[in-house]
């Protein structure tokens, strides 16, 4: 201990320090302590004053996001003993977690099952919101032991939101396959990061011996350490084989809740896969594991498994979950391409998936709430009955297809740009096989798009009763998304030239 007093007032000085460049997260922290604060003291009465403080908090930390943008436009800093890592990256993916987050609040309380809960929604925003930084914290962690602590907090966090609603039995059962399946992919990835610090002598991953040490281990064993690391990232971003348990939970969870699964923390993820692979990138003697190929792989066989298995779903929900893994495929591919085109490319993806994707959920719940329909069959004749609801479910599909005019066309097209560059550069037959498998599954992906507006609009119902008042809040809601859709169509630069 007494070997230890010296460097202490050094390590305190490096702890301060680094506490201006963590504003963001002190707020979101300060901000989950006045949630539960505001439902002790109001009690069930608590809902809007906590959905207000929520969201107003959030748009606060957005601002402080947006404001070290400017502190890392050349530089990127290490900070807390090089254990998390603020670059232009990093802030970009918490500006935009922030964004989506902020309207995925605001949707929490537009869903009927969420909002007859009697425990009512303030618990849901804390939860929410711790969930939130940590994706702050993995977005900028570098060091293994900050990357899988963040992991495990966002994973905590969306364990209670799955099951949030525990009178329903769909959504119990969901919550414990979770946990399950969670806490196997989390002990796995624990036992691969204790096996790269067995052979180095080091977490960090900017620094030290990780990276030279790693050269001298056995080439199999450390293969063997990135394979089971890669379980838990992959359980985060369910790319194949870590998206089996994405149907169950996504159809078992509150549908706002499939709708935060699907987006926010697959944005975090990327930028923390970005973090993990730079310094392997960029060490010039580092030839011994091609993570270009893993990644091709990954993104070939994910696009694949997601848009065949989506095309036999009748479900709603299980059809959108078996999307977002297509979709997590493709912005594989922009991953894969390794340069600064696939890295703005993947940036704007994600914003272009994340509005359509958040927009087809909120018109899930729209027609579950309205018609009690959440199978496909049962949207017949829906089309007339709703017909604005219905229009703008078909452009959103358009866009998460990639069809021209829209967000998701521009977002599709700037990834086979940057993969297509690569590809010039290195003529590497695995980017040359992702874009064909891009391609293909954008084709197949039609085939289960268009059973919505197809039975929207081309088939009839015999139904004349079961039918309730609509959400007219959560209507304006999506009409406002598709119009961003649709702006992001016709000026894309608008947002590309600032990501």
């Amino acid at each position: 201990m007494h070997d230890l007093l010296p460097f202490l007032p050094g390590q305190l000085n490096q702890v301060l320090d680094s506490i201006s460049l963590l504003i963001p997260e002190l707020y979101l922290s300060g901000l989950f302590l006045m949630i539960l604060v505001t439902d002790l003291l109001f009690g069930k009465n608590s809902g809007w004053l906590c959905r207000i403080l929520a969201c107003a908090g959030l748009v606060v930390v957005l601002f402080k996001d947006l404001q070290q943008l400017g502190l890392v436009v050349n530089n990127g800093f290490p900070f807390f003993n090089e254990m998390l890592l603020l670059h232009r990256t990093s802030v970009t993916f918490k500006a935009l977690i922030d964004m989506f987050s902020i309207i995925l609040l605001i949707y929490f309380e537009w869903d009927d099952e969420l909002r007859s809960h009697t425990k009512k929604l303030p618990g849901l925003y804390a939860i929410a919101i711790a969930a939130i930084l940590g994706l702050h914290l993995m977005a900028m962690s570098i060091n293994l032991l900050s990357i899988y602590v963040s992991i495990e907090m966002v994973s905590i966090a969306s364990y209670l939101m799955v099951a949030y609603h525990t009178e329903n039995k769909f959504s119990s059962e969901a919550g414990l396959k979770y946990v399950l399946f969670g806490a196997a992919s989390s002990a796995i990835m624990l036992y691969g990061i204790s096996l790269l610090y067995g052979f180095t002598g080091s977490l960090n991953l900017l620094t030290g011996n990780m990276l030279p040490g790693l050269l001298h281990a056995n080439s199999m064993a450390v293969s063997l350490a990135f394979a089971l690391v890669f379980v838990g990232i992959g359980f985060k971003l369910s790319f194949v084989p870590m998206h089996f348990w994405v149907p169950d939970i996504y159809q078992g969870a509150p549908t706002p809740v499939s709708a935060f699964l699907s987006t926010v923390p697959k944005i975090a993820t990327f930028c923390l896969l970005i973090n993990f692979l730079i310094p392997f990138l960029y060490y010039p003697k580092w030839d011994m594991h091609d993570f270009k190929l893993a990644l091709s792989v990954a993104g070939i066989v994910t696009m694949i498994a997601g848009n065949f298995a989506a095309v036999l779903q009748n479900n709603i929900k299980r059809m959108l979950a078996y999307s977002s893994i297509g979709h997590t495929g493709f912005a594989l591919m922009a991953l894969a391409a390794f340069n600064d085109a696939g890295k703005t490319a993947l940036s704007f993806y994600l914003v272009a998936y994340s509005l359509a994707s958040i927009g087809t959920w909120m018109l899930a719940t729209y027609f579950a709430d309205a018609a009690k329909a959440e199978d496909m069959t049962a949207y017949k004749g829906l089309g007339f009955k709703y017909p604005l609801a219905g229009v703008l479910f078909v452009i959103l599909l358009i866009s998460l297809t990639g069809i021209p005019l829209t967000a998701g066309f521009n977002g599709k097209l700037v990834v086979f740009s940057a993969a297509y560059s690569a590809y010039q550069q290195s003529h590497y037959i695995w980017t040359l096989l992702l874009m064909i498998t891009g391609a293909v599954t954008t084709v197949v992906s039609l085939f289960y798009y268009i059973k919505i507006p197809l039975n929207l609009f081309l088939r009839k119902t015999e139904r004349s009763t079961g039918f309730a008042s609509p959400n007219k809040y959560l209507l304006a809601g999506v009409a406002i998304i598709t119009i961003l859709v649709i702006y992001l169509g016709f000026f894309p630069d608008i947002l590309i030239k600032n990501l």
